[in-house]
């Protein structure tokens, strides 16, 4: 069975850094394409950051520079590392996965996680 578990939101200042993670069971994470996406109350779902098989990975506008996606194969978890947080970045965070490499759009992926708070807000 497979499953997501999100983990390491919190209430972070603007400026300041924090790493979320996922946790992936029931399937080998580096075999899938895999995303973070958000969602601000009131606003649709919106990708963040995406890594493909091979390890290439995509951002979006309003991320890149300041966002990481990264993976440990060995623990089968999946990182986003944000620094330079901005209160826009406030929202719920989701991971996904699909069987091959997704970018940003929701819609291509089958697999999501239940999500996890991330706050900026001095």
């Amino acid at each position: 069975q497979v499953q997501l578990v999100e983990s390491g939101g919190g209430l972070v200042q603007p400026g300041g850094s924090l790493r979320i993670s996922c946790a992936a069971s029931g399937f080998t994470l580096s075999a899938m394409g895999m995303g973070w996406f958000r969602q601000a109350p009131g606003k649709e779902r919106e990708g963040v950051a995406a890594i493909g098989l091979s390890g290439v990975t995509n951002y979006a506008g309003s991320v890149k520079g300041r966002f990481t996606i990264s993976r440990d194969n060995a623990k089968n978890t999946l990182y986003l590392q944000m620094n330079s947080l901005k209160p826009e970045d406030t929202a719920m965070y989701y991971c996904a996965a699909r069987p091959t490499f997704g970018g940003l759009t929701s819609t291509a992926y089958k697999f999501w996680g239940q999500g996890t708070q991330v706050t900026v807000s001095a």
